[in-house]
């Protein structure tokens, strides 16, 4: 196993069972926007930083992604693994790996590499936007939906983006249904971190950040709801316009588990998670179904019994 799949096993849960479901070369470039994209999350949710330590670990990854050097690279890891980065191991240690991280940057194709760098410093700076409107301890609070939605875009939203471009890039035939991709692709990462915002409400309230305004949380049951079946119609028209079954696959199975998340976070309250069963036994149902032109059989799945447990 290499480097770069091991920080994945470390800083992923949902991530780490679906990447490895992508074809080569897609499969190594999605895994190295995956790493970057998480160090930046790791510095915009560093609890142990004041606003000002966050906003200039931020500024640097920026000036990093935008002249990459593996010197650079080590002497930013050296830099920002001091103090209290993160309370995840596996966020820490990825933040110490960067040279790792920026080595198989520097080894992919230009395009791919253009097109990875450029979202990641897209989201580098949005995130940036955000912590600026914490207090100076770092504590944030949104207050509307609107505001909730223009968090996930930055974060979720962005990666839909970069997806669809690394997508079409691998496989010209998805250049005809590049429209109707264009359409889902913020909805598909934003019904995906809806769910996660949902899910972890407890958390970021303890670690200072309040995403979810506090008279609405009916309306983000019912956004993330209608998110997740608008971006059915992303996986489906993947599927029509060509491309690897393993993309396929790769874009139902988090749709499917985030699907099956918010139905436990509604009913259990935030902290609520599908356990490992669950998670199989989807994985299994998404390698194993027949795939039809519209997905329509692989984004329907009943649970098995004892994946309940």
């Amino acid at each position: 196993m290499s480097s770069l799949e091991e920080l994945l096993l470390r800083t992923s849960r949902t991530f780490a069972v679906a990447i490895p479901l992508l074809p080569e070369p897609t499969c190594g470039v999605v895994r190295i926007a995956y790493l970057l994209f998480r160090i930046a999350d790791t510095f915009e949710d560093a609890a142990g930083f004041v606003r000002a330590d966050r906003l200039a670990a931020l500024a640097d990854f920026d000036t990093l992604l935008e002249a990459p050097s593996l010197e650079a690279a080590g002497a930013f890891a050296a830099k920002w693994t001091q103090g209290r980065l993160s309370p995840n191991e596996g966020y820490v240690e990825l933040v110490a790996q960067s040279v790792d991280v920026f080595a198989a940057l520097a080894a992919l194709e230009p395009r791919a590499r253009a097109i990875v760098i450029g979202h990641a410093r897209r989201t580098t700076r949005g995130m940036a936007d955000v912590v600026r409107r914490s207090d100076a301890e770092g504590r944030l609070e949104l207050t509307t939906v609107q505001e909730l939605r223009d968090y996930c875009y930055i974060v979720a939203g962005i990666v839909g983006e970069l997806l669809t471009d690394l997508f079409v890039e691998a496989t010209p035939s998805l250049a005809a249904v590049r429209a109707e991709l264009d359409a889902e692709q913020v909805i598909f990462g934003e019904g995906l971190q809806l769910v996660n915002i949902l899910k972890d409400e407890d958390d970021d309230a303890r670690d200072g950040r309040r995403y979810l305004p506090r008279t609405s949380h009916e309306d983000v049951f019912a956004l993330a709801r209608a998110d997740l079946d608008r971006a059915e119609r992303y996986v489906r028209t993947l599927a029509r316009g060509g491309a690897p079954r393993g993309v396929v696959v790769f874009t139902a199975l988090p749709l499917l588990l985030a699907g099956a998340t918010l139905e436990r976070v509604k009913t259990a309250g935030p902290g609520a998670k599908v356990g490992r069963p669950l998670v199989m036994a989807v994985l299994q149902h998404v390698q194993t179904v027949p795939l039809d032109s519209e997905a329509a059989a692989m984004l329907t799945f009943s649970p098995p019994p004892a994946s309940l447990g």
